[in-house]
Formats: structure tokens, C-alpha cells, sequence
């Protein structure tokens, strides 16, 4: 009977997710593009002054430059950039990690007699050196490729004939603004008709353009009323003191004079707020700035990777330290996740889960949180070791892997259209960070179940007798049952909170499609596979009631697949089926 229930109920999820159409999502649903250019900006002089070629600077005197002039004046002047006020740090990131692909661009030195010397720049450096001195790059590998065939093609048409010297470019993963211009269009045709090759070159022209019109993009004159647009510094008449600073500076600066260059920044930092200090945003840039200065989300992941790795060698030895230093590292970790978190919705001025990586970085800290007072209630570390990894899980792949949305963007207009549509995204993200840490529980439970098992001399060798000493008490009603108990609690007290909280979030979503889109549901792929997680968990809570031996060894499986399952609604029909769930 069981089976065939079992078997109804897998053929009830075949239907709806072969059921599930791809559409297209309407208007305003996407996230609005970024504009690396500031539209019209290029159309001003350079407020730096005429651009020297060739550069007046040898790699050498570049980074004895860099290394003396003080431009920390300039990190928290506002600029309106891609439709939202920022600071001049945030939008130096942006602009570096978009052209050359990581935080710093660096040069490399060769030195006699020994290996190749990195040194890196600030990135507000580098994106200030870009608007004074660009020539200086036009022979520096600048432009990243991240599509390794197109990066390839790039090194074969720029050095056919020397292989030593392709090697070493390829894992420096970019290629000179010359290679680009020069090789571009040509290796552009011939792949027009290839979508990996166009998205490739749509990067390089991309990055190509904030090379050359960098200058394009100082809006720093804050407006003269509210929502009126900000203005270029260019605007200015060259006898104010904001114009001459920036003169003043561009001079120094390709004098190669840090002293002028630091007096010049320290001037214009100081001048700009005085044109319109009513509506200039003095305290949202420090607050901006405080974010930029705190990595909290990269130092986070440190934390709770710390805070794993003691609570669980604190499980399996019970060292009174290792306990302590486990629960103080993931108080820090939850307060840094939790500082950087708050800090980003002040910034943004809204609730920061508008895209996959503020959502993420937001049921990660749930989850967490939720981890944490379970084993503060239990006393039960491994609990406190399953909020560590997620959070460290969670917050790496954020951080580390490209995931769209790392910088704070304006909101998208259909996330603006209504409250529920808000209460119904937050519902189903807070479910999501429930599954999450739902996942990390069962899998611990597992790891004791068949650790017991192997300690009690179902497996032979040395595996056995480790997992004898974790466990210490492999007998029944010892510690490893005592542990199961706790575990398979837990995890079907989070499962099941996950069960009404996807629930609820689904018939939200369903509220709000009907007063927006006028239906409840439409097979949408994000609607469909929402729908078949909740059943995996409906069928979690059903076989609770149903099966006799082994329930909690069942929950934990039917948690992994579970987990599995959300993975493919959250990231994979985002990033690989259309719907109209754009903005997700």
C-alpha cells in the first residue's frame, strides 16, 4: 500500500514538472541593466585634464607612485552611477572587477634571478589612473576573458609562434586593450553565430568601453532639488574650486607628484559636499564606506568555517575549549554576517534580498541564527557546527563565484509593485534557509547513524574504531543514541517549519500572480519545482505518520533529496530556464 502511494505520488511530480512551460518574462520584471558608461558623460572633457601618450610612467615609477599617494579623501564622495547614488570606493570596485576580473588589478615585475613579482593597486587607484593616465595600459594585460577557447584564440593571433609565452598569458586570464581592439572584430565574425563566443565578446566590449570612457562617469554634483539628476564635475566653470582641485590633481598626477596628488584629492573631496549640502549624502556614504572597509561576508565564511571545525572536534572529543572556541566564532561570524547584512539594507534602502546574492547572504544568516539557538537550547554542538556550515557554505559560494547581484543595485521595478509580493519572496527564502540547515542536521544524523553502526562492528578496520571514539558510548541508550534522538528532532522540527513556511510562500506568490498577472498559477518553471520541493517535504511529513522502523534514517535521505531539489529551484531554472521569474 505504501508503495503505491509512494508510486502515485512520484508520478504526480513526473506531471507537473513535464507540465511546466518556459515563458517569457514580461517588462519591468528583469533586473535593470548596468550601465558600466554613465549615458552622456562621455560627451564632457575629462575634468582631469588632456590624457598624455604615450604614459609618462615605467611599471616601476607606476607602483612607486601608487605606494605614496593618499587618496583616502576620495572614497567617500558620492557619485550617481547605474540609476542609484554609490561612493567613489563602490564604484572603483565595480569598475576594476568588471574590466580586469578580480578585486585588484596588478603588475607583474620580473626580477633577475628569480620568479615574476605581483604588485597590486587599490582598485580606486587603478580606476583613477584609468581616467588620468590610460595610455599607460594600453600594453598591460587589462581586459579579462573568462571563456577560456576565446582567451586562447586571443593568444594564438597575438603570439603564433612563441607557445612558452601563450602559456603564461593564459593563466594570467587577460589580454591587453591592443589585443582586444586589434583581434577583436576579426575573432568576432567568425564566431558571430556561437552564444558562448558573443556573450565572451559582449564582456570584452563592455570592459573595452569603461577603459576608454571612464571619465565618463564622474556625476558627482549632487542636484539642486530632490529627484532631479546629479550633474558631471566637468559642468562646473574651470574657476571653482572642485574644477581647479581636479586640474590641480590630474597635473600632479602625471607629474608623478603624490604630495600634489594627495593635497589636490584632499581639496575636492572637501569642496564637493559644498554645492548642494542640503541634499548631499554625507551619511549614507559613510555608512557605504564602513560596508566596503568591512569584507563582513568574506571575513564571515572564515569564521564559520572556524566555528565548524571546533564544534565538531569539540562533538567528537568533548574539550571544554574547543567547545568555547566554537560557540565565541560563531557568535562572531553571526555578528559580522548580521553587520554586513543590516548594513547593506540601509545602503540599498530597502530589505536586501532583491538577487541571488543578497538572498543568499539573507537565508544564510537565518539559517544560522536558527542553528545556533537550537544548540544554545540544547546544548547540542553539533547543531551550532550545522549553522557554521552553512553559513560558510552558503556565504563562499556568494562571495567566490560570480553569483549575480554582488553589488548593490537599484531595485527592480516589479519587486516595488506590491507587499505581498515582498512578504511572499521573503517567505520562501527564510524556507529556503530552513531546508538549508535541514540538510547539514540529516546529514549529520546520518554520519552518527552509520558511524554507529561501523563502531558496533558491522565494518571492520580502522574506520571503526575512529568512529567508536567519536561516538565514545557505541552501545544502546549511550551517546550516540542520545545524539540520533537529538538530531532526528531537530531535523524534523526545521523540516517541518520548512513544510508550512514554502507552503505559505507558494500561496503568496500564487495572491499576488492573480492581483498582478491575473492567474494563480500558470506552470511557470519557478512556480512548478517550488511546488514538487514542497511535496518532497509533504511526503517527508506523511511517511512520519505512516512508517513504522527507520523513520528518522528515511527523513534524513528524503532531507538530502530535498536539498538537492531546491539547489535545481533556486539556481538551476534561474539560470537555465526562461520564466517569469526574471528577477529571481
Amino acid at each position: 500500500m505504501r508503495f503505491l502511494v509512494a508510486l502515485r505520488t512520484l508520478a504526480m511530480l513526473a506531471l507537473l514538472v513535464f507540465t511546466a512551460r518556459a515563458q517569457t518574462a514580461p517588462e519591468g520584471n528583469a533586473h535593470p541593466q548596468t550601465h558600466g558608461v554613465s549615458e552622456g558623460g562621455a560627451s564632457f572633457p575629462n575634468p582631469f585634464g588632456d590624457v598624455p601618450v604615450p604614459s609618462p610612467f615605467d611599471t616601476m615609477r607606476k607602483i612607486e607612485f601608487a605606494s605614496k599617494v593618499d587618496l583616502s579623501p576620495l572614497r567617500g564622495v558620492a557619485v550617481f552611477h547605474n540609476g542609484r547614488v554609490k561612493i567613489l570606493d563602490s564604484l572603483a570596485r565595480e569598475t576594476v572587477g568588471e574590466i580586469a576580473g578580480r578585486k585588484r588589478y596588478f603588475d607583474t615585475v620580473m626580477v633577475e634571478g628569480g620568479k615574476p613579482r605581483n604588485e597590486s593597486y587599490d582598485p580606486l587607484f587603478t580606476w583613477l589612473d584609468l581616467v588620468i593616465d590610460p595610455a599607460y595600459y594600453l600594453d598591460r594585460p587589462l581586459i579579462h576573458i573568462n571563456y577560456l577557447p576565446l582567451r586562447r584564440e586571443f593568444l594564438e593571433a597575438s603570439f603564433p609562434e612563441d607557445a612558452e609565452k601563450r602559456e603564461r598569458w593564459m593563466k594570467l586570464t587577460r589580454v591587453t586593450p591592443v589585443m582586444a581592439q586589434q583581434y577583436g572584430p576579426m575573432l568576432e565574425e567568425e564566431h558571430a553565430f556561437e552564444e558562448p563566443y558573443r556573450q565572451a565578446f559582449g564582456r570584452v566590449r563592455s570592459a573595452m568601453a569603461l577603459v576608454a570612457e571612464s571619465r565618463a562617469n564622474w556625476y558627482v554634483l549632487a542636484p539642486d532639488k530632490p529627484d532631479m539628476p546629479w550633474h558631471h564635475l566637468s559642468e562646473l566653470p574651470e574657476s571653482h574650486p572642485a574644477r581647479a582641485a581636479a586640474a590641480a590633481m590630474g597635473a600632479a598626477w602625471r607629474a608623478g607628484d603624490a604630495e600634489g596628488v594627495s593635497r589636490a584629492a584632499a581639496t575636492l573631496a572637501a569642496e564637493l559636499p559644498k554645492i548642494n549640502p542640503s541634499l548631499y549624502p554625507t551619511g549614507r556614504a559613510r555608512l557605504e564606506l564602513s560596508y566596503n572597509r568591512a569584507n563582513a561576508f568574506e571575513w564571515g565564511y572564515w569564521l564559520y568555517l572556524l566555528s565548524f571545525v571546533s564544534l565538531i572536534l569539540a562533538f567528537g572529543t568533548g574539550r571544554k575549549w574547543l567547545i568555547g572556541a566554537g560557540v565565541a566564532t560563531l557568535l562572531g561570524a553571526v555578528a559580522l554576517h548580521g553587520y554586513g547584512f543590516v548594513l547593506r539594507c540601509l545602503i540599498a534602502e530597502r530589505f536586501a534580498i532583491q538577487n541571488q546574492f543578497e538572498s543568499m547572504t539573507g537565508v544564510s544568516l537565518f539559517a544560522a541564527i536558527v542553528g545556533l539557538v537550537i544548540m544554545l537550547v540544547r546544548k547540542q554542538w553539533l547543531f551550532g557546527a550545522a549553522a557554521g556550515a552553512v553559513g560558510f557554505m552558503v556565504l563562499i559560494t556568494a562571495t567566490q563565484t560570480g553569483i549575480p547581484g554582488r553589488h548593490i543595485e537599484r531595485e527592480a521595478a516589479i519587486l516595488n509593485t506590491s507587499v505581498l509580493l515582498k512578504y511572499h519572496v521573503t517567505t520562501v527564502l527564510v524556507s529556503y534557509g530552513l531546508i538549508a540547515l535541514g540538510c547539514v542536521i540529516s546529514c549529520f544524523y546520518l554520519g552518527v547513524h552509520y558511524s554507529r553502526a561501523m563502531a558496533r562492528g558491522r565494518a571492520g578496520g580502522e574506520l571503526a574504531t575512529v568512529a567508536a571514539v567519536a561516538l565514545n558510548e557505541p552501545r544502546e541508550g549511550g551517546a550516540a543514541d542520545r545524539t540520533l534522538k537529538d538530531l532526528d528532532t531537530a531535523q524534523m522540527t526545521v523540516l517541518q517549519l520548512a513544510f508550512w513556511t514554502l507552503g505559505v510562500g507558494i500561496l503568496l506568490g500564487g495572491w499576488w500572480a492573480d492581483h498582478s498577472w491575473g492567474r494563480w498559477w500558470a506552470f511557470d518553471p519557478k512556480e512548478t519545482w517550488a511546488l514538487v520541493t514542497w511535496i518532497i517535504y509533504l511526503i517527508v511529513i506523511h511517511l512520519r505518520f505512516t512508517t513504522g522502523r527507520n523513520r528518522a534514517l528515511v527523513t534524513a535521505w528524503l532531507s538530502v533529496v530535498g536539498f538537492v531539489v531546491m539547489l535545481w529551484t533556486y539556481f538551476g531554472v534561474n539560470l537555465l530556464l526562461p520564466g517569469l521569474h526574471a528577477y529571481a
